[in-house]
């Protein structure tokens, strides 16, 4: 809504105005083209008069009669080149909107060049947008792309990080939540624990919010903001959770599609680019290999296979797309048998009666034609994506880990020593043992003897490891608090199925011999269970000492009483150091 409205020259769109649109240029950055790619399509943009966009920093030609809308981050650099287009008189009226608020000294820079440029008067609007977040999905925000390592978990944690960086990140992820804040129109009550980054984020964000209210005339909160009482008359309640507090989760190799997506294939922003590999058997002996296609496919909340389906276990995936590939399939033999019915000459009778009734099927069979190429179009994504996703499963056999794993994690019992699946030569790659072998580490009561410590090491060096992880966490395990109870993920784990049934049909497009059809559980992950603690205003003592922050309070009581009594109804999560896919989907299985 808030980006709609800003590519309307900041007015609310008008609905049924039949004009057609003011034709613009879009101009961004990275950081904006980050920020509206997840969200509006070409078309879109083209529906909102957008007829060409560019980044800033590219050769742009002067087209005079247009007006611009400029999407920006507020750095020097950018500055600077918004001003030499002022100077260079490149479009007829210039709209400057600031992903995140510039500062007084900025905003005097690009004066003093529209003066320059004698171009004040077609500078007409400088906006701040505070819009300095990535929505993914209607329940999913990230804060950045550009420079994710900047806000990064190793970011965050490095031993050698001095404050004056430290503080440079937290203002950095600051930001961000505030920008959220702004454009979702409410002032959150905010949760967090204590002595961990996730309490600096807490104790900034507070300050940041309340210093706004404060300035009551400039406040973002009040008057026509988009969000003022949009939603609901309840304030959300913001849950900041320390990465530290649950590190087996974001190493344990998963199940669930969206979540299998993002950890074995390139996927970001939504998009998944793959490498087609091309058939070797047509190519003549001594052929060079032919050059691997690069495809890309962008799965977003109109694709309503992977919405319904990205929570699903991996298997059950598979069958829908044979399901749909079938259904589709009878479908277009239907339109196939319709057309050479109507083909038909002769004056026998049956034919005749056979085309009138048939015409008003090839009617609807004709006009359901752009639904079904869709659907074809979304039935071949989904079959690339999952085959490719399959390859990664077969290869590394990584069903064998999510289920081994999910056994140490719930502390069951192993069937198959740790060892063993170390040095199994075809059993994943050094980074999936790794992972392993952390996990063990990570949730185990007590750690593993010297002895047996130098055996495993052993066994990861053989298998090509990298090490650095395991002293880090070994550091991590003694260094933190947590370590007397490691958190606890419940205690059932996974049950197989036996093999797939009915994918095993020779028809398939999946051939899924050796793949475990396992069921997923339903418990929850540690951040769900905090999350379920503070919302239900439940009594735990994995939660009691969090401290609880009330921007609208007049002066900052830094208790961990919470004043209001009620269960919220609205509640975000934010991982300071990068939540995951997987927590993500446990949080929705959590609501549902």
């Amino acid at each position: 809504v808030a980006l709609k409205r800003m590519l309307n020259f900041n007015v609310p769109p008008v609905k049924n105005s039949t004009g057609e649109p003011v034709w613009k240029v879009l101009i961004y950055d990275r950081f904006g083209q980050d920020i509206i790619s997840p969200l509006l399509s070409v078309k879109e943009l083209r529906d909102m008069g957008i007829t060409l966009h560019l980044l800033l920093h590219s050769d742009r030609d002067a087209i005079p009669d247009v007006p611009a809308v400029y999407f920006v981050m507020p750095t020097e650099e950018n500055i600077d080149r918004m001003c030499q287009d002022l100077r260079n008189q490149l479009y007829e009226s210039y709209y400057l909107n600031f992903i995140s608020a510039i500062s007084r000294s900025k905003l005097e820079d690009i004066a003093n060049a529209a003066i320059g440029a004698n171009a004040v008067t077609q500078v007409a609007k400088v906006f701040d947008q505070y819009l300095n977040f990535i929505t993914l999905e209607d329940d999913m925000f990230v804060l950045c792309n550009q420079n994710k390592e900047l806000v990064s978990y190793r970011a965050i944690n490095r031993p050698d990080i001095t404050d004056t960086e430290m503080e440079t990140i937290m203002d950095t992820i600051v930001d961000s939540l505030f920008c959220f804040f702004v454009t979702l129109g409410a002032i959150p009550i905010i949760r967090c624990s204590r002595g961990t980054a996730a309490e600096m984020v807490a104790v900034k964000l507070d300050k940041k919010l309340r210093e706004n209210l404060r300035d009551a005339r400039n406040s973002l909160f009040t008057g026509d903001t988009l969000g003022a009482g949009q939603f609901s008359f309840q304030r959300p309640l913001l849950v900041l959770v320390d990465r530290n507090i649950d590190l087996a989760t974001p190493l344990h190799h998963t199940w669930t599609y969206q979540a299998l997506v993002h950890d074995v294939l390139d996927f970001h922003l939504n998009r998944v680019n793959l490498e087609e590999s091309t058939g070797m058997e047509n190519s003549p002996a001594g052929a060079r290999p032919k050059k691997k296609n690069k495809k890309s496919y962008d799965l977003t909340t109109s694709d309503k296979f992977w919405q319904k389906h990205k929570g699903s276990p991996f298997p059950e995936v598979a069958e829908s797309v044979q399901q749909e590939l079938e259904s589709y399939r009878a479908q277009e033999d239907e339109v196939k048998r319709l057309k050479s019915i109507m083909g038909i000459e002769g004056e026998d009778e049956g034919a005749i009666s056979m085309l009138s009734d048939n015409t008003a099927k090839l009617t609807s069979a004709v006009s359901s034609l752009p639904e079904l190429l869709e659907k074809k179009r979304l039935i071949d994504l989904h079959t690339n994506v999952a085959t490719a996703v399959l390859e990664h499963i077969k290869s590394r056999k990584l069903d064998v880990y999510f289920e081994y794993e999910e056994k140490i994690m719930s502390k069951s019992t192993l069937d198959k020593s740790l060892l063993d699946m170390i040095s199994d030569p075809d059993a994943g790659t050094p980074e999936d043992k790794m992972r392993l072998f952390l996990i063990y580490y990570i949730s185990s009561a007590q750690a593993p003897s010297e002895i047996d410590l130098e055996q495993y090491k052993k066994a990861l060096m053989d298998a090509g490891c990298n090490l650095a992880p395991l002293s880090y966490i070994k550091q991590w395990k003694a260094f933190t608090k947590m370590a007397s109870a490691p958190a606890s993920y419940g205690n059932t784990a996974p049950k197989p199925l036996g093999l797939f049934s009915r994918v095993m049909n020779t028809g398939s497009q999946f051939v899924m011999e050796g793949v475990k059809n396992l069921v997923l559980k339903q418990q929850n992950l540690p951040v769900t269970r905090i999350l379920d603690n503070l919302m239900e205003m439940k009594s735990n003592p994995e939660t009691d000492d969090y401290r609880y922050f009330d921007p609208k309070m007049l002066r900052g009581s830094d208790s961990s009483v919470p004043r209001n009594k009620n269960p919220f109804q609205e509640a975000i999560v934010f991982v300071v150091g990068g939540g995951n896919y997987i927590e993500y989907q446990n949080l929705i299985d959590y609501i549902k």
